[in-house]
């Protein structure tokens, strides 16, 4: 929302300076995004008067003017203007000046061996318009050497205000300086809304078939207007909140508007044919809207609409064919109150915004229907002229009656803050809201521009944001005595640990959308994805079932940018359809790799990709991270169909307790994607993990070294190529779990010596003594141990 110093002095009588208005404005809740000033734009350009003006001698559409810039002393300015002509009072850009159009800053040049010292503006190069055919001209008796910008009363400070969704009421200027008003920085000056007398019934029918969607329809025309350009002080007054000035009738509406936050519209009465209703669309019923596209319609959808079709998408956006041109002479006002769900409806369904439609979707006051429609008339017959009709008024706004019962002593309670309760009545009554007291509480009486104070708490956030968020008292928690308890739960803890497992391993954590386009939702869910009934965006309708695909989009956003390696992995929920079709959240750890993994060098020559070995690695990491028992994992298939079906495999405490699944994506989905090459990708189901028993101890044992030197034998099995090398693994360190400490293979062979089908596989056992070391006796015992464990699966001790 933005809005100039002048025009918010239109309505707050008020001293208070630009940065006192912007500091209190911040302070009661209304967050300042900028301050600019158009003046300081203009620095360095004057009004000045051309003394003579002749022929350049070089050039044929060249002048040399002689300037008086108000300093006395006259100027030589090479100008190619046509209209450059003695006795013209224009604008002159001295040296240093920065043109506003394109940046240029001026400095003295030879123009054709003529020296120039300035330019003389066009309306276009001060951004003040599109004129470019000439220089500006002012009138004969503007003061040569004042600054331009004060003279045409520029220095005036625009406020650039963020306004929260829960404020309808302060999209309007006047808002604002109720606001203003209340927090003690100046006067709140009132509407004049006085009614305007109509000669005669208005001539146009005015019906409303769908009240729920509108419940009220005002209307009056106005014959005889002449739509020409508006006043400079209204088109300055628009320029300073972003909006284009289009004509007199245009720019009134958009006035009352952004002054009132009242929307409303004007129709070519010469445009219209039979009754104006509001009503309901008809399935597949089109309408060109003034932004000159078409828009289809269905039957949840409110319109205005005569006997020829549709007028104006209610609350959002007016037709082509009916609006206002210099041609227009005759013009029916339309006034009304719609409901503020269908407004928002309609327009996300046909992804049309608007600044009526921002303002009917968060809720206008219903008391200002026939207020803003007068307001309307006044501004019309003083601008444009014409003859008023008599009001039209069909159906009623809804009430404003809400009242809120409101004990003062809350805002202690709630708010932290002691404020006498003669002040809060006055901050509350400054603020529009009707107070009466009763023996034990107030009741108050909710003004219709605040739709959302609802409650007691509401009015204690408006008493207190009024009164001073600043005086709040910094007040210490009360602390129970000893040492505090860990307020971190063991899956928050386990969340932590894998994060910076993670990080730690040379991953980049990323923050992706929890919504998916439908078709990478449902190429990554196992069932029906859960689509969003108001998406943001077509292409964020479903709800993730997988992290993977919003870290393959970041890939290849990546990898498109010229990034050799990827290395990414966020931790975050899937959304999956539970038992009934019930929501279900997941947490979940998403890792994908591509590209190298590491660059080309002297030493390994060409550079490494990464594998699914490489993905295995990462996931057994961090599920130790996470506290699963390793140890106890089984690799199986079944990862799914968008991995590589021989180069992917899930982790398992048992056969149906998945923990992760890691591999090589599908050719496919990688195709999909727009990544070349493999990539790789991890999904750890935390929530999956068995919590360990104890998790919640603040303590941990310490860490005491064995006594005794352990002892390593190798061991070379004949293993079927069927048997995994994890299982004989698995065996082997199961053989005797008291004195087997760790395993793990360092040779693989096939050839000569091992039997067609087989392979040859060396594992080191290290055998760790407790009591007493180890006799030979108990090695043998423990090797047999070992040998029958590994036959179990199929091996055979080499000899």
């Amino acid at each position: 929302m933005k809005f100039s110093l002048s025009w918010l002095k239109d309505h707050l009588d008020t001293d208070a300076t630009v940065d006192e208005i912007a500091a209190k404005l911040t302070a009661i809740g209304l967050e300042i995004e900028g301050v600019e000033n158009p003046a300081e734009d203009l620095a360095g350009f004057r009004v000045a008067k051309v003394l003579t003006a002749e022929k350049h001698p070089d050039a044929d559409k060249l002048q040399v003017l002689s300037v008086d810039s108000g300093d006395g002393q006259p100027l030589t300015v090479v100008c190619g203007a046509p209209n450059a002509r003695a006795g013209l009072v224009g604008v002159l850009g001295l040296p240093g000046a920065v043109v506003p159009s394109n940046g240029m800053e001026m400095r003295k040049a030879a123009i054709r061996g003529i020296e120039s010292n300035g330019m003389m503006c066009s309306a276009r190069e001060l951004d003040m318009g599109q004129d470019h055919d000439g220089i500006i001209e002012l009138p004969s008796d503007a003061p040569v050497g004042t600054e331009y910008a004060d003279y045409a009363g520029l220095d005036d400070p625009v406020f650039d205000v963020a306004i929260t969704p829960n404020r309808p009421d302060c999209m309007g200027v006047y808002g604002i300086a109720r606001d203003l008003a209340a927090a003690g920085l100046g006067t709140l000056k009132p509407v004049d809304a006085a009614p305007v007398a109509g000669e005669g019934p208005c001539p146009v029918d005015i019906r409303i078939e769908d009240r729920d969607g509108c419940p009220a329809f005002y209307g009056r025309a106005i014959r005889g207007v002449t739509n020409g350009q508006s006043p400079d002080w209204m088109q300055a007054r628009l320029k300073s909140a972003g909006q284009r000035p289009i004509s007199a009738l245009v720019d009134i509406t958009n006035y009352v508007m952004l002054t009132y936050g009242r929307p409303s519209h004007a129709y070519d009465l010469a445009k219209l044919s039979g009754a104006v209703t509001a009503r309901r669309a008809r399935d597949g019923e089109t309408v060109t809207a003034l932004n000159e596209k078409e828009y289809t319609l269905d039957d949840t959808m409110l319109v205005i609409a005569d006997e020829a079709g549709v007028h104006d998408i209610a609350g959002i956006m007016g037709s082509e064919h009916s609006s206002c041109t210099d041609a227009t002479t005759d013009i029916l006002l339309e006034v009304a109150y719609f409901d503020p769900v269908r407004i928002a409806l309609t327009g996300r369904k046909l992804n049309l915004t608007s600044d009526a439609r921002s303002r009917f979707e968060r809720g206008i006051d219903p008391g200002f229907v026939n207020d803003g429609l007068e307001l309307l008339t006044r501004l019309i017959l003083d601008i444009c002229g014409g003859e008023a009709s008599e009001v039209r008024h069909v159906g009623a706004p809804p009430a404003a009656d809400r009242t809120v019962a409101f004990d003062p002593a809350l805002t202690r309670s709630l708010g932290g803050m002691d404020v006498p309760h003669a002040t809060q009545r006055d901050i509350l009554e400054r603020l529009g809201f009707t107070v009466t007291q009763t023996q034990d509480h107030w009741i108050v009486a909710v003004p219709g521009w605040r739709p959302d104070v609802d409650g007691a708490p509401d009015l204690v956030e408006e008493v207190i944001r009024i009164h001073g968020l600043d005086a709040i008292p910094s007040v210490a928690l009360d602390r129970a005595e000893g040492v505090a308890q860990p307020t971190v739960t063991p899956e928050q803890a386990r969340e932590r640990r894998v994060r910076r497992a993670a990080a730690a391993r040379g991953h980049h954590e990323a923050v992706t959308w929890s919504f998916l386009p439908m078709p990478v939702a449902e190429a990554f869910a196992d069932g029906q994805p859960w689509v969003l009934a108001n998406p943001i965006s077509e292409d964020m309708k479903a709800m993730r079932p997988s992290l993977i695909p919003g870290l393959l989009m970041a890939a290849q956003r990546n990898m498109a940018r010229g990034a050799d390696s990827v290395r990414l992995f966020e931790i975050g929920r899937r959304y999956l359809r539970g038992k009934g079709g019930a929501s279900d959240e997941r947490l979940t750890l998403g890792l994908v790799m591509a590209g190298e993994k590491s660059s080309r060098g002297w030493q390994a020559g060409k550079a490494r990709m990464f594998d699914a070995f490489d993905a295995k690695a990462e996931a057994m990491a961090l599920l130790d991270a996470a506290g699963a028992p390793v140890e106890n994992l089984q690799v199986m298939d079944e990862a799914g169909e968008q991995f590589h079906p021989g180069q992917s495999a899930t982790l398992r405490l048992g056969p149906k307790n998945v923990l992760a699944r890691f591999g090589t994506l599908h050719p496919r989905i990688a195709k999909a994607f727009d990544l070349n090459g493999a990539v790789m990708a991890v999904e750890i189901f935390l929530d999956a993990i068995p919590a360990k028993k104890g998790e919640r101890s603040f303590t941990r044992a310490s860490y005491a070294p064995p006594a005794l030197q352990s002892v390593m034998r190798d061991f070379a099995f004949l293993v079927p190529d069927e048997v995994a090398a994890g299982d004989l693994v698995k065996a082997v360190k199961g053989a005797d779990k008291k004195h087997v400490v760790e395993a793990r293979i360092f040779d693989e062979f096939r050839g000569a010596g091992v039997a067609e089908g087989h392979k040859s596989i060396a594992v080191e056992v290290v055998l760790q003594p407790h009591q007493a070391s180890f006799t030979e006796d108990d090695l043998k015992a423990i090797s047999d141990a070992i040998v029958a464990a590994a036959a179990k699966r199929g091996a055979v001790l080499r000899g």
